[in-house]
């Protein structure tokens, strides 16, 4: 009887710790990426389309854009496009409180 008990003991000791490092490996996507959600393309300027829309992750940002081609156009210069979706956010005026951050 008591092989049947260590076995049983050694298998909960395998699958908790194959258990943790799937948990760990999961919530460290969500802890490392953060969504942008950015409403408008960043490289077309477009209203994004939940249907159409295409995401892309730089630097630990996911981006979002109106299809697929702009994410091929963001990646050979993303630091310009960003910069460019910036401005347009800011003009928008419902972002008005976030220039004061630059002040500082």
């Amino acid at each position: 009887m008591k092989k049947i008990a260590v076995f049983s003991l050694i298998l909960l000791l395998i699958a908790g710790v194959t258990y943790a490092a799937e948990q760990a490996s999961s919530t460290e996507q969500v802890k490392g990426t953060e969504s942008v959600g950015n409403k408008i393309c960043p490289v077309s300027g477009d209203k994004i389309d939940e249907k159409t829309k295409a995401t892309y992750e730089y630097n630990g940002k996911i981006y979002n854009f109106c299809c697929p081609m702009c994410v091929e156009e963001f990646k050979k210069d993303p630091e310009k496009y960003i910069e460019k979706m910036e401005k347009a956010e800011e003009g928008k005026g419902h972002s008005g409180h976030g220039k004061h951050h630059h002040s500082h």
